[in-house]
């Protein structure tokens, strides 16, 4: 089994959109920057680091970026059996796997990044990651410090992060070294994430999750709230706003993972941190990282490498490389043709849909495995609509 991981705030970097403006996928960003009102290409391609600490601008860019990546991976034909994502990438996951369309997704990081810097200023503080120290040392270290300071991250074994007011994070980290810590790292966050501090934006959220209405998905995500996976629209209200303020319970999201049969970790966007904690807390991971298109190749070797090919489709049938999907040419509603039913014959050119009255149609021939996209679902330029098997 295949997991699909998504990174999350801090993760961004200087032109890092640059190894993907001749790509096809950098439709994605200009996508965005007409949903947000906001430039992203910019962002990603002259935006220097201080700019890219802003809460408003490190949310949308990752999120793009994540995306941009899977619109290119979905190409060669994989699909993954579960997804997850840490803090922000929960969003990408939840637009990965359809509860959210990609413009749903845009406004909401937009509405989450905002209402999270606002909480920034109205509560200030900070976080930092405490390595090698258990998880229940660093918590009774916060304890101890007997101030407003809590566990954000419960990341991978020995690596956690705290936070909380400026003087708590201080007192917890004097705490920690007195109980033996071996190190606690600041963190450059413009706030005291994943704690009490960020409960006006989670109350300012709540509206925004609602009106997004996420649906039903054939794939599960994981939550970083209580570690189990969830295919059902409606849990995602109560989760999405739950996550601002609880801890990202990362290493169990993984073991949760492990359990359900997920050997194979790919992770989609800047960065490769998740990369590593998957490394750190499962001994038979096999890990790899996707962030620009000359990576594309090592992925398919990858993949071929480990016998893992096959990957589990929306209908439990394998997916290969070899393997076609057809997407979306226009944004809009999609009504699908409903005399074609799985295991249906298509010729290059049948007409698998419409879109706002322009025919979608397949540029390939092969079996029709599945449809990706349902029946009154609207999307994005782009998107992908169903599976083709090659004949």
């Amino acid at each position: 089994m295949l997991a699909f991981t998504f990174p999350g705030q801090g993760s961004q970097r200087p032109g890092m959109g640059r190894p993907w403006v001749d790509h096809e996928s950098w439709e994605l960003v200009e996508e965005a920057s007409s949903i947000s009102g906001r430039d992203v290409g910019r962002l990603m391609l002259d935006a220097d680091a201080e700019e890219l600490k802003d809460t408003r601008n490190a949310q949308l860019m990752t999120f793009v970026s994540s995306l941009m990546v899977l619109d290119a991976v979905e190409r060669l034909g994989l699909e993954p059996s579960v997804c997850a994502g840490h803090s922000l990438g929960e969003y990408t996951a939840l637009s990965a796997t359809g509860a959210l369309s990609f413009e749903e997704g845009v406004r909401l990081v937009c509405e989450r990044a905002d209402a999270m810097h606002e909480a920034g200023q109205t509560n200030p503080g900070t976080m930092a990651a405490v390595l090698g120290m258990d998880d229940d040392d660093v918590e009774i270290a916060c304890r101890r410090a007997d101030d407003d300071v809590w566990v954000a991250n419960f990341n991978a074994p020995g690596q956690v992060v705290i936070a909380g007011s400026i003087g708590g994070v201080a007192k917890a980290t004097a705490v920690v070294k007195e109980m033996g810590g071996k190190k606690v790292m600041p963190l450059q966050v413009a706030g005291a994430f994943h704690t009490p501090y960020m409960a006006p934006a989670r109350d300012r959220l709540r509206a925004a999750i609602a009106s997004a209405n996420p649906r039903d998905t054939e794939v599960p995500v994981i939550s970083n709230v209580d570690s189990l996976a969830h295919d059902k629209g409606d849990d995602w209200a109560s989760l999405l706003s739950a996550q601002l303020s609880s801890p990202v319970r990362w290493k169990h999201s993984l073991l949760t993972m492990s359990e359900l049969g997920v050997v194979d970790f790919v992770e989609l966007g800047p960065g490769g941190v998740l990369t590593g904690m998957a490394k750190r807390t499962l001994d038979n991971a096999r890990t790899i990282s996707v962030a620009t298109p000359e990576e594309l190749d090592k992925l398919i070797e990858w993949v071929n490498a480990g016998k893992s090919a096959a990957v589990v489709a929306h209908q439990g049938e394998h997916l290969f490389a070899t393997e076609r999907v057809v997407v979306s040419p226009v944004a809009g509603v999609f009504t699908p043709v409903g005399t074609l039913a799985d295991g249906t014959l298509i010729e290059v050119g049948t007409v698998l849909g419409d879109i706002g009255g322009e025919e979608v149609r397949s540029p390939f021939a092969g079996i029709l495995q599945s449809y990706i996209a349902v029946d009154g679902e609207r999307v994005t330029r782009r998107q992908p609509i169903a599976w083709l098997r090659t004949a």
